[in-house]
């Protein structure tokens, strides 16, 4: 049987010298036992795919809220398209593709419902009372929300997996860490996560009609992909054409940011996961050459798409249900849940409030409105 002794001397012979290794681990607040065959990046994957806040990714969307369709993506579809394309990343520059996979699991875990419109109305309602930032929502919910354990609250992930979650500010770390940037594992997350939703929401928005492929044509890099499969495969059917375009944007970003970044860590010469950390620059970028063809791309889904007047409306329907929601708890607290009433003897209402409606999937939050509101 293989041990996580092994797994871990496996790590050392196969990684990369700038990889995290988990036999290096900074550890967890909560100090625990070490599994016999898991290693402590595997038990975290494991232990935020069995969380509350992961399965309810099912019923929380990115641009279209839940009723519009069953086809599009919700947090969770997404979520597994970007752990498949980081692992891959990964992979090809011998990072710990654990610490990549438990970090792309758990990067949407701080979203509330409604997509884009919902995560913009909870920072604007919390404002005024300490703010919302999704990514230091996940955080909060790794480290204090989830309660599964019986010595701690949280998940315990370990410090990695921690930071990896949080893009603006370090964890504690020791006086001499000399860190300007996240891990290579969680630069390749970020980024996984840029080409998974531009080129779903690309998806997404020819399916459901509001994008029109005549204006994705004024794109050169659009232009590009789609003359090469129309040539390699002449008569080909939209629909089948749209997915075969989308494929090879995939495959020609993901193959950009491979050679770039294997050219960064040629150039910068680094030899352990600290010094990668330390770069002046991210080590895990795409080439400045497709950054500007990229730039067309994501100006048109922003015009188009995010601002189509039925995306528009969806928007501001979701603003209107979670601001009412918000207002009437924060007015009348006794209409929450046990649990988030217990915890307003010690913790401010406004966050009590806020964890709560972070936490509503779509579904919920509409039907909470309904029965609050319209029945």
């Amino acid at each position: 049987m293989v041990t996580r002794r092994e797994l871990e001397r496996q790590e050392r012979q196969r990684l990369a010298p700038y990889a995290i290794l988990a036999a290096a681990s900074r550890g967890r607040v909560h100090r625990e036992p070490e599994h016999p065959y898991r290693t402590c990046f595997q038990r975290d994957r494991d232990r935020i795919v069995h969380s509350t806040a992961f399965r309810r990714l099912e019923y929380k969307t990115q641009v279209f809220v839940i009723h519009e369709g069953d086809y599009y993506r919700t947090r969770l579809t997404h979520t597994l398209e970007v752990v498949q394309i980081a692992r891959s990343v990964a992979r090809a520059l011998r990072l710990n593709e654990d610490v990549v996979e438990a970090i792309a699991l758990a990067h949407d875990l701080g979203h509330g419902p409604f997509g884009h419109a919902g995560q913009d109305t909870l920072q604007q309602l919390m404002r005024d009372h300490g703010g919302f930032d999704h990514n230091l929502q996940a955080l909060r919910i790794v480290e204090h929300l989830e309660e599964r354990y019986p010595g701690f609250r949280g998940l315990n992930l370990t410090w990695e997996v921690r930071q990896g979650l949080n893009k603006h500010q370090s964890l504690p770390a020791p006086p001499d860490d000399a860190a300007r940037h996240p891990s290579l594992e969680a630069q390749v997350v970020d980024i996984a996560d840029e080409i998974a939703y531009d080129n779903h929401d690309l998806d997404d928005g020819l399916t459901s009609g509001l994008l029109a492929e005549d204006l994705l044509q004024r794109a050169e890099l659009w232009r590009t992909v789609r003359r090469e499969v129309t040539k390699r495969h002449p008569g080909m059917r939209a629909e089948l054409r749209k997915y075969q375009v989308i494929r090879h944007l995939i495959n020609l970003e993901v193959t950009d940011l491979l050679a770039e970044s294997h050219r960064r860590l040629q150039r910068s010469h680094v030899d352990s996961a600290e010094a990668a950390r330390a770069c002046a620059e991210p080590i895990v970028a795409f080439s400045h050459e497709l950054v500007s063809r990229r730039a067309p791309l994501k100006q048109i889904l922003w015009d188009e798409l995010y601002h189509h007047y039925k995306v528009v409306r969806m928007a501001d329907k979701a603003h209107r249900t979670l601001t009412a929601l918000f207002e009437t708890y924060i007015a009348k607290p006794a209409q929450l849940p046990n649990t988030s009433r217990a915890r307003l003897k010690t913790e401010d209402p406004y966050r009590v409030v806020c964890d709560y409606l972070a936490g509503m999937t779509d579904r919920y939050a509409s039907d909470e409105y309904r029965k609050l509101f319209l029945v």
